[in-house]
Parts: structure tokens; C-alpha cells; sequence
């Protein structure tokens, strides 16, 4: 018997293809994603068009793949949710059509989820499938990822924008540095595992602060890393691609203190690809046990993109009676947080 409403979730906003499907207790019943990692590996990043070709062709049978973990079938969808943005336009166009048409074809509610407002939730999801944690009516969430890096406060389902990211993203600098030094795509996850081989005393760059005002910088970080990597190549030095995983855990840990100064946290919730950086995960978790925050570090599995969170999101809209047009919805590269309501 499934504890309704069951919602199907689309996510296709850069190089994933993903389904899922929830049920009404938050359960994530099956989820699915196709990753384009080997298409563009050749090219050192994610090239758009290829990536919206790669939806269209992987659709099918990763859809296909949800519905028989499920145990479902297309007509026992009681919502359908897609990512609106922000993200690639070709490849939002693809996961929101058939969203949209899913949708209209069913005659069930339909929710057009800002990306980021996805990653937000994901922390209160459950890794064993087990029922979803119950989300607080007030916490704050820092959404980290390749790029966007955001601190954001939730009071009753109302996002607010609190500190974004003044010039290039976290995940950015772990991509840039490691395309530096040669590393194959993805290129992040590369520099965490060997940052974890590294001496963190070694480099140590500088964390910007500007004085009355709070938002997270990364290009002086990238620049001095780049700068270093130079010096030791001209040097004849091995760089070994130690930092700038301290430095930029520095940053976070940095502005999280400033703003618990001013404005106390009770619950945060971490999450986005590069919530996934092992240094990173023990920090907060250290830095959280001293304040006495409850951190609610998102689960590996859910920290990339994919469609279980897009679905969680939608079930939070559903139960406070939002949806959205399916006939008039549009893409939309970027989105201010503040038009995300759950």
C-alpha cells in the first residue's frame, strides 16, 4: 500500500539524467541517474549541447529503471516535479517538457523546482529509504556546490537569501585548480582525495574578509593556488595538489562563525556536491559540536545532482497546496532564491 501522494521527480539541469520517485512519508522509493561523465571527459568539462543530446537519449531508460525499482507504474503518479533552474537551458528544456507533459497527459499537479531549493531539503532525506526526517519550520541551509555557495534561512517553507557567492563558486576552484594540474573530469573530487594525501600545513593562502560585510569569495583562492602551482613547476617541484581544500573549508567555517554571531543557528543543513569534500564534512561536524548547532550533513548519495531531492522538494510544495502551470512553465538559466517557496 503506498502512503500517498507518490511524486515523480526529473532532474536534468547540467550533465545527469535523473528519475525518482517518493512516496508521502518522504521515502525514496527508487532513484536513478544516468551519469554523461565518459561523453565529456575528452573534453575537460561539460560541453551543453552534447549533455541535451545525452538527456534525450538517456531518458528513456533510466525512467524506465525508477518505475521497476518502485514497483509503479506512470499512472499511479500522483505529482510530477521538474528543475526549472537554475542550470544549462538545453538541458532544462529537456527534463521540464517531460515533466510538463507528464503532467498535463495525467491531469496531476505539477512543480517547477529552483534547482538550489532541492539541494536544500536534501539533508532531511533518508539514505536506507526509511521515512524522511521531519523537516524543522525554521533553519538555515548552506548550499555548497560547483556553482553556487549559499547560506539561506527557511521559515516556513519561505527561502531567504542570507549570503550568496560574490565571484566564482566553491566547487569552481577545486575544478579549476585540478584542470590545472592536469587531472581528468571531474576534477573536484580528484583534488579532495589527494588533499587528503597532502600536508595541510604546508600552503596557507590568505581568506578574504571585507570588513561590515558577509558573502563568500573564491577567485583570490583560486588565483593564489595557481600562482603557486607556477612557482613550483618553475621551481621543479612535484605539485602534489595539496590545497586549496584547507583554505577554502577556512572560508566556510569563517562566515559561518560571523553569521552564528549575529544571528544564532539552531539547525544547518549542508548540502550540494561539495558537501561531499571529506575535510569539509569534518569541520562543520566538529565546528557544529562546539556551538551546539544540529548539522544536518546531507547523505553522500543525494550530495550531486539527482531527482530524489527535486521530488522531496515538490512533496513539501504539494502539502501546502502550491503547484504550478504546466502549460505556461518556463526554463530559466538563473533564479533568484527568493522565488523558491516550499
Amino acid at each position: 500500500m503506498l502512503d500517498r501522494p507518490l511524486i515523480l521527480g526529473i532532474e536534468t539541469s547540467c550533465d545527469d539524467t535523473a528519475c525518482a520517485l517518493i512516496d508521502g512519508g518522504g521515502r525514496v522509493l527508487a532513484s536513478a541517474v544516468s551519469s554523461q561523465m565518459a561523453v565529456h571527459q575528452p573534453y575537460g568539462g561539460v560541453v551543453p549541447e552534447i549533455a541535451s543530446r545525452e538527456h534525450l537519449a538517456n531518458w528513456p531508460t533510466v525512467s524506465r529503471e525508477a518505475f521497476r525499482r518502485a514497483g509503479v507504474e506512470i499512472g499511479d503518479v500522483d505529482g510530477v516535479a521538474a528543475t526549472r533552474g537554475p542550470g544549462l537551458v538545453g538541458c532544462l528544456l529537456v527534463g521540464l517538457s517531460l515533466g510538463r507533459a507528464m503532467a498535463f497527459a495525467l491531469a496531476r499537479p505539477f512543480h517547477a523546482v529552483h534547482h538550489l531549493e532541492g539541494h536544500l531539503y536534501s539533508p532531511f532525506l533518508d539514505l536506507e529509504g526509511r521515512v524522511a526526517a521531519d523537516v524543522p519550520d525554521r533553519f538555515q541551509g548552506l548550499v555548497i556546490s560547483g556553482g553556487h555557495t549559499s547560506i539561506l534561512d527557511v521559515d516556513r517553507g519561505r527561502v531567504r537569501s542570507l549570503v550568496e557567492t560574490r565571484d566564482d563558486a566553491m566547487g569552481e576552484v577545486f575544478d579549476k585548480v585540478g584542470k590545472r594540474l592536469g587531472l581528468s573530469f571531474p576534477q573536484g573530487p580528484k583534488v579532495d582525495e589527494l588533499a587528503e594525501q597532502g600536508d595541510p600545513g604546508r600552503f596557507r593562502f590568505t581568506v578574504p574578509t571585507v570588513k561590515d560585510e558577509l558573502f563568500f569569495s573564491y577567485s583570490g583562492l583560486k588565483s593564489q593556488a595557481l600562482r603557486e602551482i607556477e612557482t613550483l613547476e618553475a621551481a621543479g617541484v612535484r605539485w602534489t595538489a595539496e590545497a586549496p581544500a584547507d583554505e577554502i573549508a577556512d572560508q566556510v567555517l569563517h562566515r559561518l562563525e560571523r553569521h552564528h554571531a549575529e544571528t544564532p543557528i539552531t539547525t544547518l543543513a549542508v548540502s550540494g556536491g561539495v558537501a561531499a569534500n571529506r575535510l569539509l564534512r569534518r569541520e562543520l561536524a566538529s565546528w557544529a559540536e562546539v556551538q551546539g548547532v544540529d548539522l544536518r550533513l546531507v547523505p553522500l548519495i543525494y550530495s550531486g545532482d539527482n531527482a530524489a531531492m527535486i521530488a522531496f522538494a515538490a512533496l513539501l510544495r504539494q502539502r501546502l497546496g502550491l503547484s504550478d502551470d504546466p502549460r505556461t512553465t518556463v526554463v530559466e538559466s538563473r533564479i533568484p532564491f527568493e522565488s523558491a517557496t516550499a
